[in-house]
């Protein structure tokens, strides 16, 4: 087997919730070892469910990212069969140590001092207030990378805010500009944009400062604001108010020149997305649907006459693809040079012949998250790498890791603990499977 890319490279990961947790888990997927620092104690808000023991009755309605249990069953340990955390979190080990005693933050600096990074996105000031900094990282080993990813950054004003995706979308003013064209802000849908978009940045950020210190043999701290990664990605709207002075409005699914929208198609929450450019395209949509009378209108006959006709076009477009299949609608269009694509769904991309030629899903068995009334192993398909690289592949090597199940590798193997201490960490309660008190 080829050697992975990343192989050799230690991460220790305090990350939470979705956007540090996905991030390290691109280095996980090629070939990093990236062990989770979690508490007995404190149970990290969302990251591995968001309650430690949601009520079972309560599952069905919480929705699939806080509710998605197996069998919208809890089971005797939720943390370990929550959807959200078990979809980043193969390839990583968890260890327990309690970071707010002296003894904990001690065996954190044992693991910085064998790491090549610490990657954490909390709130500023979390760690900041139990003395982890950069300066003590750094005194534990001078060439470390650490990576630290709050809301808007390690400085500034907004520096002590603490934030969820939602709420910096809001500021960072993604919001002002996605929804439907007829609702204000506050009629925006949550989006967990922010996560995947920081995850990914996080990672790619970790990779170039570790190329960096493979060439200078140091080093560095990485200042990571989310909200400032996040404006990178509508870069055209402040543009457009930095030179024009405008500030851009919501346009649903419309385009600022093409005709585009999401339409509904046969059968229940179906939907099609069509966009239709030019005269080019527009002969082509008016041969997939048959080139009935009402396609040779003169208020459709070029570009600026369909976009000043868009709401009367949008009419005659959802007639005629109501009455079929949104994949048949797709297939359709296309054939002709129509950019279009199916709104799928969670069954559709199981399903999706494409998805099941390349074998993009991956089978993982987990060993909780079996049925009542043992909970254990069982086989689920998850979402594959995110990319394949033909000479140094990445692999899925272990399933999601539960909550402190390398304890006894990542002690005795890599912090060279012995038995007898070992077992007092496990008597004072740095080492475990179960949250306390909960």
């Amino acid at each position: 087997m080829a050697k992975l890319p990343l192989e050799g490279v230690r991460v220790a990961d305090l990350t939470v919730v979705f956007a540090g947790p996905y991030g390290t888990h691109f280095l996980a997927d090629f070939g990093a070892e990236v062990i989770r620092v979690e508490s007995q104690q404190h149970v990290a808000p969302i990251t591995r469910g968001m309650l430690p023991r949601p009520p079972k009755e309560r599952i069905p309605t919480m929705g699939p990212v806080t509710g998605g249990y197996p069998d919208y069953d809890p089971g005797p340990r939720p943390w370990n069969r929550a959807a959200m955390f078990n979809a980043h979190a193969r390839n990583k080990l968890s260890m327990t140590a309690d970071l707010t005693r002296p003894k904990g933050l001690e065996i954190l600096r044992r693991l910085v001092m064998v790491s090549d990074m610490l990657i954490e996105n909390n709130a500023y000031g979390r760690l900041q207030k139990l003395g982890i900094t950069y300066d003590w990282v750094k005194e534990a080993k001078p060439d470390i990378i650490m990576l630290s990813a709050p809301s808007y950054g390690n400085s500034g004003p907004y520096r002590d805010y603490t934030g969820i995706g939602p709420n910096i979308l809001a500021v960072a003013g993604y919001d002002w500009l996605r929804g439907y064209r007829d609702i204000a802000p506050e009629g925006t849908t949550p989006s967990v944009w922010l996560d995947v978009v920081s995850g990914a940045t996080i990672a790619f950020a970790a990779i170039m400062a570790l190329r960096h210190r493979n060439r200078t043999g140091r080093g560095q701290f990485i200042d990571f604001a989310q909200a400032e990664n996040l404006m990178n990605h509508y870069g055209e709207a402040l543009l457009d108010y930095s030179a024009n002075g405008n500030v851009q409005r919501t346009l649903g699914n419309r385009h600022s020149s093409a005709i585009q929208g999401c339409y509904r198609c046969q059968g229940i929450e179906r939907w099609v997305n069509i966009t239709i450019h030019n005269d080019k395209e527009w002969d082509g949509f008016c041969r997939a649907i048959g080139n009935p009378e009402w396609t040779k209108d003169e208020k459709f006959s070029d570009v600026v006459s369909r976009y000043r006709n868009h709401d009367e076009l949008d009419k005659r477009i959802e007639e005629w693809t109501i009455k079929h299949n949104h994949y048949e609608v797709f297939h359709l269009l296309q054939k002709e040079g129509v950019p279009a694509g199916p709104a799928t769904d969670e069954r559709d991309v199981y399903n999706d012949p494409h998805l099941k030629e390349r074998r993009f899903f991956v089978e993982i068995t987990h060993p909780e998250t079996g049925p009542p009334p043992d909970y254990g192993p069982k086989a689920h398909l998850y979402p594959g790498l995110a990319w394949r690289m033909s000479r140094t592949p990445g692999n899925i090597r272990k399933p999601p890791c539960c909550l402190g199940e390398d304890n006894e590798y990542v002690y005795k193997q890599i912090l060279k603990v012995s038995d007898e201490e070992y077992e007092e960490l496990v008597r004072e309660q740095h080492i475990g499977k179960d949250y306390l008190g909960v």
